[in-house]
């Protein structure tokens, strides 16, 4: 089980070239863009002519009090005043649930596409990518990813952009209408605030960073805990598990104690000088109505104007974090893209054309690690409608072979063919769509039975899923079942034994219809009787078909074609059973070894 976390990236600058990688997603709807923003205008003209309104009611209800008119003129004077500050009230909801809707499809639109791109990129990157990733840390880049895009758009359209316009427009009234020093104060208030909560928020973002990387590992550790629950129960560690996860929330725990601590901070400086900017704002704006200056209505004009900057801005701090933080989340995500398979198609790669399906391994070579190497100048041939087998100890470099015709590696050198074609010359989705196997072990999807089988080739009618069914001897287990083919399988088809999961697999292969069988080790953990029925099946499936089988139990291939002898990556022996028996040889004493180990 792989224990190390997957690390988050350190967010130190703000990188705004992931705006780059997004926006040729959104412009894909131009003219919903451009109403959204039209939208986003009338909002804020309508927010910044709110306060005006209110001025003009105070303004209005102050005159009347002081001339001391009827209240009948005093309710009907200020009445279309105080109908014009709804209806602008209104119209600001309006538009902004109009833009709401109107950009929110734009996000919506560009996380699928984004996504989808993603999943269909992870597929194609090479084994050697997924053998070495962590799943549970590479979901949550992938989740934080996308909920970076939408955090994203929403707050950069939503709210900074508005609040920059809102601030630019505010000022400008004040300095017109009021003189500098109402726009002197409120540039600098806005300036000290920005100023401090950029500061604090990277004085934070250590803390937030470690509650991330500390929610990502125990993620990781959670999920490989359960997927290799089979494991934990067979050692009898569920509470070594426990202890683990519990030592990982720990962490987390206290870089969540240090994240409030540090927001504590955070929103006490912001409020310190909300508190400052207000009241200097507004004892200059009595000073300025006691002497005459100045109306009761721009008093409360002044006010309105602040509160109305200082709400948006109460979300700074918070906004700015994430804004870095979904930045890089979203590069995060973007570099999964621009990860290149190790194993990728040739430009001009054709389609493999198999007729006969004869395949030539030509003195090829191979390593996973420079220092180690596992096939060392291998060559042999299957000809057509052939049946080889490839034996020998663990680790002589037999399941390799499999994962090089399948092309899941190249080889370091020579080559691989079918009917005459370099098989690093085709496409890797034409190979394996000729090839199918029955692996050793089996892992099915945690669905019902028929979806299971159906997977072979989704397209297949009833019929011929029915008819694999059959070829692969499963039909009476299936009928003893309560829900027969709609029997939920479980979790990688735990809810199976081993020798059930392998029928399954041989009628997935069936369904398939490949030119090309390999079957590696599909008996080696099996009992007799299992054994003997898939054997069984085994023999029915590679009737006129080109098969390689991969075995341990030597009995299992006694009647294959040609028997390849590995041992430390090169071929020691070959020949039928009979031919090898009598040279005398390795595959000689482990038949005897094997046989000897029945007789016990």
């Amino acid at each position: 089980m792989r224990r190390s976390s997957y690390p988050d990236h350190e967010v130190t600058t703000i990188n705004w070239q992931a705006f780059k990688l997004i926006l040729p997603y959104l412009f894909e709807f131009k003219q919903r863009i451009f109403f959204a923003m039209l939208c986003l205008v009338l909002t804020k003209i309508a927010s910044v002519y709110l306060p005006f309104i209110l001025k003009d009611i105070v303004d209005t209800l102050d005159a009347q009090n002081s001339t001391n008119e009827q209240l009948s003129d005093l309710v009907i004077v200020p009445f279309g005043l105080v109908a014009a500050y709804g209806l602008v009230r209104l119209s600001i909801v309006i538009f902004a649930e109009v833009r709401d809707t109107l950009f929110g499809r734009v996000t919506e639109r560009a996380i699928r596409r984004i996504s989808l791109n993603v999943f269909r990129h992870l597929h194609h990157l090479d084994l050697d990518f997924h053998l070495n990733r962590q799943t549970g840390g590479l979901s949550r880049d992938i989740d934080r990813g996308t909920s970076g895009i939408s955090f994203l758009m929403r707050f950069m359209v939503f709210n900074i952009i508005p609040t920059l316009l809102e601030i630019i427009m505010v000022v400008s009234i004040l300095f017109v209408n009021y003189g500098f020093k109402f726009a002197v104060i409120t540039l600098l208030s806005i300036g000290a605030y920005i100023a401090y909560s950029v500061y604090a928020t990277e004085r934070r973002t250590r803390y937030v960073r470690a509650a991330n990387q500390a929610d990502s590992s125990s993620n990781t550790r959670a999920i490989d805990s359960l997927l290799n629950y089979e494991t934990v129960k067979y050692f009898t560690n569920e509470e070594y598990e426990a202890k683990a996860y519990d030592k990982q929330l720990e962490s987390w725990e206290q870089a969540k104690i240090k994240n409030r601590l540090s927001l504590f901070a955070l929103n006490g400086g912001q409020a310190f000088i909300i508190a400052i900017a207000m009241t200097l704002m507004l004892a200059l704006a009595a000073y300025e109505v006691s002497y005459g200056v100045m109306t009761l209505g721009d008093f409360v004009l002044i006010n309105a104007f602040m509160m109305q900057l200082f709400m948006p801005l109460n979300f700074l701090g918070f906004v700015y974090r994430e804004i870095k933080g979904s930045l890089a989340n979203i590069e995060n995500m973007f570099s999964l893209l621009a990860r290149k398979a190790k194993v990728a198609d040739c430009p001009d790669a054709k389609a493999l054309k198999v007729d006969k399906a004869v395949i030539e391994v030509s003195d090829i070579t191979f390593n996973y690690q420079e220092k180690r190497q596992i096939i060392k100048g291998l060559s042999f041939t299957v000809n057509s409608g052939e049946k080889v087998a490839i034996v020998g100890q663990s680790g002589s470099g037999k399941s390799t072979l499999v994962k090089l015709l399948f092309r899941f590696y190249d080889v370091k050198s020579g080559t691989v063919s079918v009917d005459g074609q370099d098989i690093t010359k085709v496409s890797q989705h034409s190979l394996r769509k000729n090839i199918g196997i029955v692996p050793q072990d089996t892992v099915l999807f945690n669905d019902t039975l028929f979806a299971n089988i159906q997977y072979g080739r989704p397209d297949a009618t009833e019929q011929e899923i029915y008819k694999a069914i059959e070829m692969a001897h499963l039909t009476e287990f299936i009928e003893s079942l309560p829900d027969g083919v709609n029997t939920i399988v479980g979790e990688r088809g735990l809810k199976l034994s081993g020798g059930e999961k392998q029928r399954v697999a041989i009628a997935r292969t069936i369904l398939k219809d490949p030119a090309i069988l390999i079957f590696d080790e599909a008996t080696s953990s099996l009992d007799s009787q299992s054994e003997q029925a898939i054997l069984t099946a085994i023999n029915d499936v590679s009737k006129n078909r080109t098969s390689v089988v991969i075995a341990h139990r030597l009995s299992t291939v006694i009647d294959a074609d040609n028997i390849l002898v590995m041992k430390q990556g090169e071929i020691i022996e070959q020949g039928s059973h009979q031919q090898l028996l009598a040279q005398q040889g390795t595959y000689a004493n482990m038949w005897q070894l094997q046989q000897t180990s029945l007789d016990d």
